[in-house]
């Protein structure tokens, strides 16, 4: 209707005519193969960050080198830490994280060396999986993920409309989570959330309010 889902181009509308919203971190979204076009948020994040979202379709997936930059994997799991728990990962040095945080220190501390804010962002680029829950085992497991570090979101519930069967509603959209993740990371690393990263869900928002509509003109709500 506004946008085309496999070329992540605006349809009727010109680039002004939609928010631009600039993120802190880069943004890697790994589509599965097989997740409908129709049924991702993740094109979303692209129009309206797109000097900071890319997406690959798996086995595609970014080149994700440690080594130059603090990178996380957001998706659940007994070993992933919070937003919170990112510093003391990459900053701190705590026992737990000896063997992975000297180096990702130093890349910290070249950015605190000309940041005025004490809270400097810990990371650099964060991965999202953009499909259903019963296909993201295909591309967890992939090697090329396995290094890096988990995070988790607070829990939190779906406004979408394409629940997924059998899912409880806390199981976000794409655009949801990469939404709160941003919401997290500012205010816990840059200072009080004051609506930043709210226009990532322009089309989102705009797209549950004509549904709900179209559902309550149909006596289904």
């Amino acid at each position: 209707m506004f946008y085309c889902y496999s070329c992540c181009a605006l349809v009727g509308l010109e680039p002004q005519d939609v928010p631009s919203v600039k993120l802190p971190v880069k943004i890697d979204i790994i589509k599965h193969p097989n997740e409908t076009d129709g049924k991702s948020t993740a094109v979303q994040a692209r129009l309206l960050a797109p000097q900071d979202v890319t997406i690959y379709t798996y086995p595609c997936i970014p080149e994700l080198d440690q080594s130059v930059e603090n990178i996380v994997l957001v998706f659940p799991g007994p070993e992933a830490m919070t937003v919170e728990q990112l510093w003391e990962y990459f900053c701190a040095g705590g026992e737990s994280y000896s063997s992975v945080t000297k180096a990702k220190r130093l890349k910290v501390e070249k950015q605190s060396d000309t940041a005025a804010d004490k809270h400097t962002c810990p990371i650099q680029r964060v991965v999202f999986i953009d499909s259903t829950w019963n296909q993201t085992t295909r591309i967890i497991t992939d090697e090329r993920l396995q290094a890096l570090p988990n995070v988790e979101l607070k829990s939190r519930r779906t406004c979408f409309w394409r629940r997924q069967r059998g899912c409880p509603d806390t199981y976000l959209a794409t655009i949801e989570a990469i939404y709160y993740f941003l919401k997290d990371l500012h205010s816990h690393y840059f200072s009080e959330y004051k609506g930043e990263y709210d226009n990532l869900l322009f089309f989102f928002s705009f797209l549950h309010k004509l549904i709900n509509k179209a559902k309550q003109s149909a006596g289904k709500v």
